[in-house]
């Protein structure tokens, strides 16, 4: 028996984060509209910023093609590396590709209402942004710690919103939802995707080689110093040594430490969350098996959304009613 859903008067859309796992988020919408369901405000953390802005503003269709048509070559042109910092990736390459999809500077003029959530590095209190410039308030939310460089907005440092609230359900409904549908991308990537282990030491070279690929020209010069220097610690048995320690205690390189540790971090915290504040329907893709950069995944991805929010769907008896 299919359980009874009222769709209340003011329907809202918390995107939860979750790096490519994201674009699961554009399927999720699809379903929606298809099933007639009008949502009237969205607020988005990290990846759930970036669709939900674009959203807000009217041009989903035209972002879904531009992730449907890439791959690593232009996933690699966003990686605007910087050294050193205190971020690997500064980021403005990739607020400015979601610019290309958001009509308008300021959320006070998006065709639906919608809230950005990042968090306060020094306090680390949660920032909800619905005011301003919004392309820099997304860019605040998407600041995964580590990868990308933080962003100043007035006094504060601001950071990926995943670290306090991964699916902002309580946002939306402060933003006024009577209806709140949340995307969880997290529920199952701890135990689908633990951080693969290494078998083996990498050649310098092979570190080089790739490193150069993703950086760019410029950074070539600087890699092929590092990799000389490198080559003649070869030459001394302390480095020899270490070399052979490293190699038979085998461990995940540091970017699995740090993805891994966030996965679960947003594991944990969605989780909590999601019982003291539960939506009125929750949306669970299974995107275990994604990793962090794979937007070249985009038709895989989107698919998944779209049927796993097709299927839930199918599970409720919607009814509505203007309250």
């Amino acid at each position: 028996m299919k359980q009874q859903w009222i769709l209340q008067h003011g329907v809202g859309l918390a995107l939860g984060s979750g790096s490519a796992r994201g674009l699961a988020h554009i399927g999720v919408i699809r379903a929606l509209e298809e099933a007639g369901i009008h949502v009237d405000c969205v607020a988005g953390t990290s990846i759930g910023a970036v669709i939900g802005a674009v959203y807000a503003s009217g041009k989903l269709d035209s972002l879904q093609d531009a992730y449907l048509a890439m791959d690593w070559k232009k996933i690699a042109y966003f990686f605007d590396i910087v050294f050193p910092k205190s971020g690997i990736i500064d980021g403005r390459k990739l607020a400015d590709f979601v610019r290309e999809y958001v009509d308008t500077e300021r959320f006070e003029e998006l065709s639906m209402a919608f809230s950005a959530v990042a968090t306060d590095l020094n306090t680390g209190e949660e920032v909800v942004l619905a005011t301003g410039d919004v392309i820099e308030a997304v860019r605040a939310s998407f600041s995964v710690p580590g990868m990308f460089t933080p962003v100043r907005m007035g006094e504060r440092i601001l950071i990926d919103g995943g670290i306090v609230n991964p699916v902002p359900v309580s946002v939306v409904r402060k933003m006024g939802a009577k209806t709140v549908i949340a995307v969880d991308l997290n529920h199952d990537v701890v135990v689908a995707k633990a951080p693969p282990v290494q078998t083996k030491m990498r050649t310098d070279n092979e570190v080089f080689q790739k490193v150069s690929r993703l950086g760019g020209v410029r950074y070539r010069t600087a890699m092929a110093r590092i990799e000389q220097g490198l080559r003649s610690l070869d030459k001394n048995p302390a480095w020899s040594q270490l070399r052979e320690w490293l190699a038979e205690e085998p461990l995940p390189n540091i970017f699995d430490v740090l993805l891994g540790s966030l996965n679960i971090m947003a594991t944990q915290i969605t989780r909590s969350r999601l019982q003291i504040e539960p939506p009125d329907l929750l949306i669970q893709p299974s995107l275990g098996n994604i990793r962090f950069l794979e937007y070249n995944r985009a038709e895989e991805i989107i698919a998944i959304g779209y049927e796993a929010t097709r299927k839930q769907l199918e599970q409720v008896s919607v009814e509505r009613y203007a309250g």
